[in-house]
């Protein structure tokens, strides 16, 4: 199948102009000025019109709870298995599956199968071995073989440290676990991430920094997420990056009340002060922490009741970065694209180049909202009307 985008202001992610892009099958096949090929007769040819929009590299959220999360409040808690078009409508191509507390109810096998079905429905997915707790409850005799023998298996997490959830691993034991995923991700050609939740401990990040001070592993062998919950972890975050650390923010569908109540940094703010701080443009991501718990409270601070975290959390973030705090789209839409593409070693992902996969979205040049997104050449939606559902979804 060919598919022709015309006419489109192509940010790659950073701004190239106004270009025609052709996909030949799930790849581009090329980038140019004008593409004139005459192929109707031969094969089926879809012209997309992308005239006075914005095109982007789809969205890679890295932490998302595939198969459901929560269950800290009792089983009724426990939220549900993502939905295809619950991602692809944030604009979500690649997702990256966790598990998370609950590694009793839930595991690997049950992760590893969840990511297989959201691949068969058409986007790219990759998992995390293990959850909050060490040791890892591994798939095969052990860590290395994980990442080695299972395609999908790209690190560890989300391992907790200065959380009151976590396993509270030694030194010894945290440090031979990263260890055996650097080493596992060095023999399968694999990014082999460490992915550290933060907790509220004051603790923050200092079992990581140990880990860099104390053996040749590199700093960049960890991304530790959730770094913006609080004003002293984002503090120590500011420093860790400011060091050559990766820190990945986590999004949120409601960030007044979560900056009101409990001083959570929202992403534009984060962003802004990276940039003030000269942090590199390399060393940032955020995530949604999709299909995660969380408490939903009224206007007044009021306790209402448990909602779900989505996808859909990323792309307001992006907004309120260019509209609100005058961050340019090139930078702000890194954080969901090259960033994490580069960070979590996906070769053919977050940029709009020939040979890259096919993974696009089509953004409003006004309002950033989408438009068009194309998964591995496929179109997951167009002009705002999904045409893609997952097999038990609802239309």
């Amino acid at each position: 199948m060919i598919k022709i985008i015309r006419n489109v202001n192509i940010y790659n992610p950073d701004p190239i102009g106004i270009k025609d892009l052709l996909i030949l099958n799930d790849k581009i096949a090329a980038v140019e000025e004008s593409i004139n090929i005459d192929l109707k007769n031969y094969v089926e040819v879809e012209e997309i019109d992308g005239k006075g929009n914005i095109l982007v590299p789809g969205f890679i959220d890295g932490h998302v709870h595939i198969i459901g999360g929560g269950g800290e409040g009792g089983f009724s808690n426990r939220t549900p298995e993502v939905n295809l078009s619950i991602l692809t409508r944030a604009g979500v191509t690649t997702v990256v599956g966790v598990l998370g507390t609950d590694s009793c109810a839930r595991d690997t096998n049950a992760l590893l199968a969840k990511a297989r079905a959201l691949e068969e429905e058409g986007l790219t997915t990759y998992i995390y071995d293990g959850s909050y707790r060490l040791p890892i409850k591994t798939l095969t005799s052990n860590l290395i073989n994980d990442i080695m023998a299972v395609d999908k298996i790209i690190g560890i997490g989300e391992i907790a440290i200065s959380d009151h959830r976590s396993s509270q691993p030694s030194f010894d034991e945290f440090v031979k676990a990263v260890a055996d995923t650097r080493v596992g991700g060095i023999l399968s050609g694999k990014a082999g991430i460490v992915n550290c939740h933060l907790g509220d401990g004051k603790r923050c990040l200092d079992l990581i920094r140990r880990v860099v001070d104390e053996t040749e592993i590199p700093i960049s062998q960890f991304l530790p997420t959730h770094i913006n919950r609080n004003e002293y972890l984002f503090e120590d975050g500011v420093a860790y990056a400011k060091s050559g650390g990766y820190i990945d923010f986590t999004g949120n569908a409601d960030p007044d009340l979560w900056e009101k109540l409990y001083g959570e940094i929202r992403f534009s703010k984060g962003l802004k002060r990276l940039i003030d701080e000269g942090v590199s443009l390399n060393n940032f991501t955020l995530t949604s922490d999709g299909q995660g718990s969380f408490p939903i409270f009224d206007k007044n601070g009021n306790y209402e009741g448990i909602g779900i975290g989505t996808s859909s959390c990323l792309l307001e973030a992006i907004k309120e970065c260019v509209f609100k705090e005058s961050i340019p789209l090139e930078i702000a839409i890194r954080s969901l694209t090259i960033n994490p593409a580069k960070i979590l070693g996906f070769k053919n992902k977050g940029e709009i180049k020939e040979a890259f996969d096919a993974d696009l979205c089509i953004l409003n040049k006004d309002t950033l909202d989408i438009e068009t997104v194309i998964a591995k050449g496929q179109v997951m939606i167009k002009d705002r009307e999904i045409l893609k559902y997952g097999v038990f979804e609802n239309k």
